[in-house]
């Protein structure tokens, strides 16, 4: 299935990008393709149930959805940003 492919990846990339970082996880946000076939709710049930029983289960994800099919990114989820609590600010 072309989608959980692609939501393991997501999964796998953000796992990857809060290792490297102090503090917790708590919020990702992501853009959703015009063309990326699957719909921001879709998404956001299949990377619940992606991340049911490990360290990013609960993350609050925020998904703006770009309407554009002309756009360099209608085909992709992109991941824009993480959101860290408890982090030190340097």
């Amino acid at each position: 299935m072309h989608e959980q492919s692609l939501i393991q990846n997501l999964v796998d990339k953000i796992h990857r990008l809060a290792a490297s970082e102090r503090g917790t996880l708590v919020g990702a946000t992501l853009r959703l393709g015009a063309l990326a076939h699957i719909s921001a709710d879709h998404l956001r049930e299949h990377f619940e149930r992606e991340t049911n029983g490990t360290a990013l289960e609960g993350l609050q994800l925020k998904i703006e959805e770009l309407h554009d099919i002309n756009h360099a990114e209608a085909q992709d989820i992109v991941l824009d940003s993480l959101e860290f609590e408890g982090c030190d600010e340097r």
